[in-house]
Order: C-alpha cells, then sequence, then structure tokens
C-alpha cells in the first residue's frame, strides 16, 4: 500500500550528495517530486588528499541547513560493491517453510557468519502458489557486512537523523526501471519462463566504479564494474599530462576545449575498457538465460554525459539507447517545480537512485528489502512507545496517590491512639488478644482431648471387634447354607428315594466349591461384563425379560450300560451362547436408569459358588431361572437369625445388614440331557458260569462314591418292589430299578459381594436409623413424646461363639 507521507531518498556519491522527495498522489496515482537537492563535494571523496567523512558531514549539514525532514521517511543507498546479490531457486515448498530454506541458504551463500551481517531476502515476482507449495519462484538474498552499514549510518546517527530503509544502488536502479518502464509488464505478475519479457541494461556509471544491472522485472542480474568517471580524469591526466583538478574540468567541458577531438582520443583507452566489461558481462548473462532477450540500454549517472559515450556504447553493443528523461521523468513523475530547475535537469540521470529509493519508501518498489540493523528498528520502537509509557506510569502514579490518601485516612480513624468511647484502639486490641489467647488455650485442649477420645475409642473397638471378627465367616456360612433351596417333605439328612421323587424334580442346589477373593476396592471387580450380568438380573426381577429364556439343550443320546457318570462332560461344560436372548437384554437395558447404577465401593470380598442342580423338567423353572428364584433371590430377601451376645435372644438380620449384596449369576451352560447318576439301589445279578451276569459288562459291581449324593451319607432302605417286577436286590435289572437314572444336569457359577460389618456396627446402624425415624415422625399436638420400646442392646455387647 502506497504512503501518503514525503519519502526523501538520499545518494551519496563520491562526487556529491543528491536528494529528492517524493509524495504520492493517490487520486492521480502518480508520483509527485516537490523537493530536490544537489550539493557537491569541495573534493571528490576518493582523491588522496580528501577527508571523506568530513566532506559528508558537511554536506549533510548544509542539506539539513536548508531542507525540513520533520514527518518523513528517509531512505539512502550504499554503494553496490559493498554488498552481496544472491539468486536462487528453491525447490517446490511449502510457503509457511520459505523462510527456513532461506536461512539455510543464506548460510552457504553468503561468506560471512550470519552474526557479521545485515541481511535481508524477497520472493521474486511471478512466482506461482499451487495448494499452498511455491513452484518455479527465485529468490532474492541481499547482504552486507554489519560495520560497512553502521559506517554509512554514522553520519545520519550523528546529525540525529533517523533513517527508515537502506538500500543497495543497483536495486536502486532496478526499482526505478521496474517502476517506469516495465510496468505493464509486471502488472499481472505472470511470468512465463519459456518466453520471458525482453531485458533491460542499465549501466549507473559512478565515479569509481559502475552498476550493470540487467532485468526484465521479475528476474535481476547484477554486477559491479570497476571502471568510473575517475578512471576518464586519470587518463586525461596521463595523456595530457594535467593536474587531476585541470583534468576533471577538462572532461566536464569537453565541448568548449580548444581541440575535443584530442581530449576525446586520449580517454578512447578507458572508453574501450568499459565496453569490454559490458560486452563480457552480457555474454556471461546470456549463457546462464539463453532464452534472455535484450531490449535496449539505459544509460545513468553524470558520467555518462561525456560527449560520444552513449552513442559509442549503442553502436558497439548493437542495443538501442532508452531515452529514460521522456519515459521516466517525463510520464511517470509530476512536479513541475522540480522537474523544471536548471540544476535539476542538468544532473536528471544523477537523481535515478534516489527516484528509486521514493518509489521503495512510498510503498510501490518491486524489491523492498531493508539493511537497516533490527536492533536500530527496535530501539526506535521502543523509543516512540516511551511518552506513552511515561503517561501510563504518571496516571498510575497519580491513582495510587489518590487511593493512599483514602487508605490513610480511614487508616487513621483506627490508629493506635486514636479515642473511641474513652478507650483507645490499643487498649482494645489489648483485651482482644489476651482474648484471643485464651480461646487458643482452651482450642488446643480440646483438640488434646477430643485426640484421646479417639485413641479410647479405637481400643475399645479393637476390644470388641476381636470377638466380631470371630463370627463373620461362621455368619457368611450360615447365610449360604439358608440361602440354598430344600426339598419340602424331607428331612435334612436325609436322601429321598430317586424311585420315589425322580431326581429332575429335586430342588436342591449341589455346590461343589465356595471360593474367595479380597479386593482393595469392588469398583475393580464390577466389570462392564460383571455390570451386564448385574443389569441382566435387575432387568428380570423387574419383569423387562422373561422369566427364562430357555437355554440350548444338548440332545440326548441313546445311553448304554457301560458308560460312566461323567459322559459329555465337555458340552455340559459349554458356555450358553444364544443371540437371541442377548437381543432381548440389550432391548430391556435400554429401559434401566443406568446412570443411577454405580456398583460396590470400597474393601471387600467377591465370594463364588460353583455347583449344579437337577432340577431341569420344566421349561419355566429350569436351568438358570431356578437358581435366580432359589439362591439369587435368597442372597437379596432372606433374614437369618443370629445371635447378638451370650444369653441374649436370636435377632433376625438382613443380607444387606450382613454386607451381602450384588448377586450375579457369572455362568451359565447348557443342559447336560445325557448326564446319568449311578442307582444307588441296583445290584449287579449273580454271576454266571462264564463268570459274568447274562446282559451287565463288567466293572459296575462295588461302586466307590454316590454321584450326586455325596459322600458319607447311608442311603435309606430299599423301597418295596414294584408291582409286577422283581426285588431291587434278587440281581435282576428293570424299568423301575435300572443300573443309573437320566438326569439332565444344570452347571453353574454364582458371584456375590460380601463387605464385613461386624455386630457392633450392625447395631449401631439400627439405633441410629430408629433415632432418625423418631426424628422424621410428626408428633400429634398434645401428645406426650415417648421413649419407644425397643430391645436393649448394648453397643458393646460381646458375642459369645
Amino acid at each position: 500500500m502506497a504512503s501518503t507521507r514525503g519519502v526523501w531518498g538520499i545518494d551519496i556519491g563520491h562526487c556529491a550528495l543528491k536528494a529528492l522527495r517524493c509524495e504520492y498522489d493517490a487520486d492521480n496515482r502518480m508520483l509527485v517530486a516537490t523537493a530536490f537537492d544537489y550539493i557537491e563535494h569541495p573534493k571528490i571523496l576518493s582523491q588522496p588528499d580528501a577527508n571523506p567523512k568530513e566532506l559528508i558531514r558537511e554536506a549533510l549539514a548544509q542539506f539539513l541547513s536548508r531542507n525540513e525532514l520533520r514527518g518523513d521517511r528517509v531512505a539512502i543507498s550504499v554503494p553496490g560493491q559493498n554488498g552481496l546479490a544472491r539468486f536462487f531457486q528453491p525447490p517446490p515448498v511449502d510457503m509457511k517453510k520459505l523462510p527456513e530454506i532461506v536461512r539455510f541458504e543464506a548460510r552457504q551463500q553468503i561468506p560471512f557468519p550470519l552474526e557479521e551481517v545485515i541481511w535481508d531476502y524477497q520472493l521474486m515476482g511471478g512466482a506461482s502458489e499451487v495448494d499452498g507449495f511455491l513452484m518455479e519462484a527465485e529468490v532474492g538474498l541481499f547482504a552486507m557486512k554489519r560495520d560497512q552499514v553502521y559506517e554509512a549510518l554514522q553520519p545520519f546517527l550523528a546529525s540525529d537523523l533517523e533513517i527508515h530503509h537502506i538500500q543497495l544502488a543497483p536495486l536502486c536502479a532496478y526499482n526505478f526501471i521496474a517502476y517506469n518502464l516495465l510496468a505493464e509488464v509486471m502488472e499481472n505478475d505472470v511470468y512465463d519462463a519459456d518466453s520471458p519479457p525482453e531485458s533491460y541494461v542499465i549501466l549507473n556509471v559512478g565515479t569509481d566504479t559502475t552498476d550493470l544491472v540487467i532485468t526484465n522485472g521479475f528476474r535481476v542480474w547484477q554486477r559491479n564494474i570497476p571502471l568510473g568517471g575517475n578512471h576518464f580524469t586519470k587518463q586525461l591526466t596521463k595523456e595530457l599530462k594535467l593536474t587531476f583538478a585541470k583534468a576533471e574540468h577538462l572532461k566536464r567541458n569537453v565541448r568548449e576545449a580548444e581541440d575535443a577531438k584530442a581530449v576525446i582520443q586520449a580517454m578512447r583507452p578507458v572508453f574501450n575498457d568499459l565496453l569490454t566489461e559490458v560486452q563480457r558481462s552480457i555474454g556471461f548473462f546470456q549463457n546462464i538465460d539463453r532464452r534472455a532477450q535484450i531490449g535496449g540500454i539505459v544509460a545513468l549517472g553524470n558520467a555518462i554525459k561525456l560527449p560520444g559515450l552513449q552513442q559509442y556504447l549503442a553502436k558497439n553493443l548493437g542495443y538501442e539507447l532508452v531515452d529514460v528523461e521522456q519515459q521516466a521523468w517525463g510520464t511517470r513523475l509530476a512536479g513541475q517545480a522540480v522537474l523544471t530547475s536548471p540544476q535539476f535537469k542538468e544532473n536528471m540521470s544523477s537523481f535515478a537512485i534516489c527516484y528509486g529509493l521514493c518509489v521503495q519508501g512510498l510503498g510501490l518498489g518491486k524489491l523492498n528489502t531493508n539493511l537497516l540493523p533490527k536492533e536500530i528498528v527496535t530501539e526506535r520502537l521502543i523509543r516512540s512507545k516511551k511518552p506513552w509509557a511515561v503517561a501510563t506510569a504518571g496516571a498510575l502514579m497519580l491513582a495510587f496517590a489518590v487511593n493512599f490518601f483514602f487508605e490513610y485516612n480511614e487508616w487513621y480513624k483506627v490508629h493506635p491512639t486514636m479515642k473511641r468511647t474513652e478507650t483507645t484502639w490499643e487498649q482494645a486490641m489489648s483485651e482482644v488478644t489476651g482474648v484471643q489467647t485464651l480461646s487458643s488455650n482452651y482450642d488446643s485442649e480440646d483438640r488434646k482431648r477430643v485426640s484421646r477420645l479417639e485413641e479410647l475409642a479405637a481400643l475399645g473397638e479393637e476390644l470388641s471387634g476381636n470377638s466380631d471378627r470371630r463370627l463373620l465367616w461362621l455368619e457368611l456360612m450360615k447365610a449360604i447354607n439358608r440361602a440354598l433351596p430344600v426339598d419340602e417333605g424331607f428331612a435334612p439328612d436325609q436322601i429321598p428315594d430317586p424311585r420315589v421323587k425322580p431326581i429332575s424334580q429335586r430342588k436342591d442346589l449341589h455346590i461343589e466349591y465356595v471360593e474367595s477373593q479380597y479386593f482393595d476396592d469392588l469398583a475393580r471387580w464390577f466389570t462392564p461384563p460383571v455390570k451386564r450380568k448385574y443389569l441382566e438380573e435387575l432387568a428380570r426381577r423387574e419383569g423387562k425379560l422373561p422369566p427364562t429364556t430357555g437355554p440350548v439343550e444338548v440332545q440326548p443320546a441313546e445311553p448304554s450300560a457301560t458308560e460312566g457318570t461323567e459322559e459329555n462332560g465337555d458340552a455340559a461344560e459349554a458356555p450358553v451362547v444364544d443371540a437371541a436372548a442377548e437381543a432381548a437384554l440389550d432391548a430391556a437395558l435400554t429401559e434401566l436408569n443406568l446412570e443411577e447404577i454405580t456398583g460396590p465401593s470400597g474393601p471387600g470380598w467377591v465370594i463364588e459358588l460353583r455347583g449344579y442342580h437337577f432340577y431341569n423338567d420344566d421349561p419355566k423353572t429350569w436351568a438358570g431361572t431356578h437358581v435366580r428364584d432359589t439362591l439369587l433371590k435368597n442372597l437379596r430377601e432372606l433374614t437369618i437369625d443370629l445371635p447378638t451376645g451370650p444369653g441374649r435372644a436370636l435377632e433376625p438380620f438382613t443380607m444387606e445388614e450382613l454386607g451381602i449384596g450384588y448377586g450375579i449369576l457369572a455362568v451359565e451352560t447348557r443342559i447336560d440331557n445325557n448326564h446319568r447318576v449311578p442307582n444307588p439301589y441296583y445290584e449287579p445279578p449273580t454271576p454266571g458260569p462264564g463268570g459274568t451276569a447274562p446282559g451287565v459288562g463288567p466293572g459296575l459291581g462295588g461302586l466307590g462314591g454316590l454321584g450326586g449324593f455325596g459322600g458319607g451319607v447311608q442311603p435309606p432302605p430299599p423301597a418295596a418292589p414294584a408291582a409286577g417286577g422283581r426285588d431291587a436286590r434278587s440281581g435282576a435289572a428293570s424299568a423301575d430299578n435300572p443300573p443309573f437314572f437320566l438326569a439332565p444336569k444344570y452347571s453353574f457359577v454364582v458371584q456375590f459381594c460380601w463387605q464385613e460389618k461386624q455386630l457392633t456396627d450392625r447395631l449401631r446402624a439400627r439405633q441410629e436409623a430408629l433415632l432418625n425415624q423418631q426424628e422424621n415422625e410428626a408428633v400429634p399436638e398434645g401428645q406426650d413424646v415417648t421413649e419407644p420400646e425397643t430391645t436393649e442392646t448394648p453397643l458393646t455387647t460381646q458375642p459369645g461363639a
């Protein structure tokens, strides 16, 4: 974006100080030259007897005395031979990573440590970006040694003149040509590498050197030639035997000389040397860029005004000489007060560098690199913020002072010597301190006594808990035993005759083992699979699932007389997998409020019961349904009568009070319809002459175990023989007295949580619940409140063994 403020472009050469001030006219979209200055040094800076620093200081002081720079930006140029310019083509890369690649390339291209140079880079025009990647781009890298930058800045810093831009002179010439001659070519910023636009050769002939720049607007190539105006002067001193001052005067006024032809002939060797260097440079450039086409030569600098020099170069190089005065100064720059000045018109070609600086300072340049040290920019930014910082600090100090005044006023009201009702604040604070000390002593004594009380309570708990803990496992085993179903009509120690009551109609559960495992936190046991089992039990209790889903049965096979009691054991252990039942369970779980079901927490035991039963005749009560309707239901709802102390009556306790809960049917298996139980009343027939009873295989006599009837319990006496049959002890098999009974077997594993609750804790919890109930009950008006009759159960009772 173009700047609306004025910009001074200052070029301090060996011969003179040139300065041009420009503004941008946004309405007409043109640069306007508003002021200029041309101050020639008394001596050329490169003369042996000259003092360059002093001459520059005097010229700068004269410039500042004649011109007002307040509010304007200042851009200066530095000689091209003091800087370094490199151009490279990066690979296709993400735009965000371009600075990293440039820094890496700078370390390779700059022959000095980066800490010793001031450098900058710019992406040249015509680059394309595809999906965030930079394609067919060229990057310009420009650098200058730090000490040389500060040497160029020293006269301006000594004059308290702020510099905003530092640019190499060849790049100023490029900005001058790009803005004037190549504006239309670069307007769309589209560059075709196969058919590039015409290039121009810029020759800026200075006092000691010549800057040669070749550019088409998108690509730049530059070289410094060590030939300049002084070489023509030195050649005249050599050929015509003149002093340097006379030779310089003769060079500037060749047309007024008595023998102008002899003067030109004397400078012919320098003409030839300059032509040779330019031809070599153009040839080298065309070798590295064979598609480039030279469209003309642009000659800049006062030395180029030597009679015949421009025509000599154009004729021998074979390129057209571009009329810069008409195309640049006449059409692209306004400001007649400057353009019509005789001094400006006489030195117009030497103001091209200043013109390029103004273009960059106004934000219109194609190359905007800046070699101004970053530390100067930072210092200047901090200095510009200082007034605001001082104003802010002053406002804060004022606010603090006002706040202090009000605070002091309030503080004075409570000054220790201030009296209130004939008592000073100091006396009142002394009394408060005394009361506080007394309160602290009482509080400390109270904490000591509370701590002692807790120690005694813990000791009493330990002493009374020893007796309670001895009964915990006995109470658990009694609860499990009471939860197991029993057959009505039979004594606990009586085994029903299978011929009277078939085995498949017995409700008893056969427990194979009882295992336990302790958990520091029962939440570790309540995993998602366990929670799903528990939710299944809740769904069944709430009627969201049918009483039974009917586990898949194993088809019975024809039994043979030689098969053992554990036949098809693998089938009996196969877990039930019923897709329809799982789908029904998923549907039922969606109706439950799962957020309220958190599961058990805290330390406790997980009790596991493994067993089986034969009660599998009726599909409505078989398999897992029988276990749920008996064992799991009793573990939830059963009440157990337990002793509360020596000589005291038994009191009922619920399973929840005992700490039992979260019962699940952890493992279900298929019903083994091929399972058989040996007949305890069967006796094999008397062996025949061959030693084997007819129709009976060997190995059936003297059965050691009674299968599902348990060991150590004697079978009941044999029943009377069935009508039409033979006695069971007569040695003959019959339909009523087979060797084996077919008993479909269902195996299961039940798990539940048990968190130990000692008798003392249970009784205390009952008493607290009773007190809470009494507090919550409403008492009718006029009715006396009396203590309810409760069984006297002291909290410290000692249970008997």
